[in-house]
Order: structure tokens, then sequence, then C-alpha cells
């Protein structure tokens, strides 16, 4: 089967964030919002996924409006970004055709540019190029005034974290992200309110985990807290020794497998 993390132009409207929610059907294992961020991480997985997926994608469309949005972390449209990761029996190349049916349906229905990623093109050199040197893959070739564009992409586990520093100052935040970003880390410097952090994507996480992440930032400065975003494989969980699962915001219950064996238990919708 395959998971499909769809993060959505949207992190402050409570109500918005619900609809959003009951869109996403029975799929849905996991929501993390963030005001800052005005952007909300869906966690999609199983029997319906792609079904699920697409309905989640139009009711974003029909409730948000890009013109505005006001938010820290960069995106290029109201549906930003919308990977599919294959679990299991499933391989990349079900990710990949699950992404471009997707990409094609969405495109045809809605005439939003959509730009792919995945073994060929990562999402870092998507954003960088996109409307520049990149034409989109489906759809026009200029953003749709309200919806924006999309990047739609087939790739392996990754997990998203954030490391809070003890010392709200932005530019040591960015200083930071600097120096720990590495194939294995993209990070950003934000501000979130009154805190900064350090933003990260970690692409390698069953061999460069969160805990490698952590360890790597207190090198450069004091952390006061860590952030899941969404779900992590379990080994990434259980690797982070346990007297630190507080700080770090861990739990045993945002352990990938042990949502999606609970939904596939769940009765067929």
């Amino acid at each position: 089967m395959l998971e499909c993390v769809i993060n959505i132009s949207e992190g402050s409207d409570p109500s918005i964030i619900t609809r959003l929610s009951q869109a996403a059907g029975n799929s849905l294992l996991d929501i993390h919002s963030d005001q800052y961020h005005n952007r909300s991480v869906f966690t999609l997985f199983g029997r319906d996924v792609y079904r699920d997926s697409l309905a989640l994608a139009r009711k974003a469309f029909e409730l948000i409006d890009l013109r505005d949005h006001v938010g820290v972390h960069p995106r290029i449209g109201v549906v930003d970004v919308v990977p599919f990761v294959p679990i299991g029996d499933s391989d990349i190349f079900d990710a990949l055709q699950a992404r471009n049916r997707f990409a094609s349906d969405i495109a045809t229905q809605y005439s939003v540019p959509i730009f792919l990623y995945g073994p060929d093109r990562t999402l870092p050199q998507l954003r960088r190029e996109a409307f520049k040197s990149l034409s989109p893959d489906y759809g026009p070739s200029t953003p749709h005034l309200k919806y924006g564009s999309i990047a739609v992409g087939a790739r392996e586990l990754l997990v998203a974290y954030n490391i809070y520093l003890a010392i709200p100052d932005l530019l040591l935040a960015k200083e930071v992200a600097a120096q720990v970003r590495s194939p294995y880390f993209r990070t950003l410097g934000l501000q979130v309110g009154n805190e900064v952090q350090v933003s990260a994507n970690l692409v390698d996480p069953l061999n460069h985990g969160i805990y490698e992440l952590y360890r790597t930032v207190s090198k450069f400065a004091d952390v006061s807290k860590g952030e899941l975003v969404g779900l992590a494989p379990r080994k990434v969980i259980e690797e982070s020794p346990k007297n630190l699962w507080d700080i770090l915001d861990l739990d045993i219950d945002k352990a990938l497998e042990i949502r999606a064996d609970r939904k596939l238990s769940d009765p067929p919708s």
C-alpha cells in the first residue's frame, strides 16, 4: 500500500482544518498543524488512499485562497506538496504511478500547474527552479491565481522534524541550519512566533534519524525542545533514548507502523 503525506497551506483556522480532515476520510492517520507555518500535514494510508487524497485536495481548493496566505514556511500552492510513499509490499514504481495519475487528474480538473519530483528531481531543486528553468510537467505554464501550483512526488520514507533553540535568535537558527545541512538533513532556520527553530527533513531517517539530528544541532546551540511533524518509523523513535522522548516529542503511538496496522484492522469504508 501507499502512504500520502499532503502538505496544505492552512494551519491557523481550526474550522477549515476540521473540514479538511473530514474530507480525508477513512485514510487519515494523522494531522499536524502549525499556525506560524500556516500549514497542515495530513498523513493518509490505506485501501482508499488515492481516492481520499484527491478528495482532500479538492476540499482544499474549495476552502483556501493562496492570495490570503501568510506563513513562514515556503510554499508554491494551496495544496503545496503531495508525496506518495511505498509502504510494505509496495515499491517506488507504485508510488510513481500514483504520482502521475494524481498530477494528471488534478491538472485536468483544476487547470493547476503541477511539478513532479522523485528519483530524478528533488523537492528542493523543484522549489528553486519552478517557473524559472523548470516548466510544469502538467497543466498551464503559469500559476493559478487562487490555487498556485503543486509539487507532486514519489519518494521513500522521510521524517519532518523541528528543533527549537533555547535562544530565540533567527540569525543563530539560520547559521545552525547551515552548519547541520547535509545530504541526510535538509534544513531551514525559521522564526515561529517568539521562538526560532531549525526545521528539517530527514531524507534517510532509518540511518540518520531524529536523535542524530538532535545531537548535531546541540553541538552548535542549546536546544529547548523538538517537534515531530506527523509520524516517524518505529525504529527512528525507538533508537532515541527514552529519557529524552518528552523533550524530543516522541511517543510509540507516533510510529507509522502502529498507526498503519491499526488502520488496516479497521473495517472497509
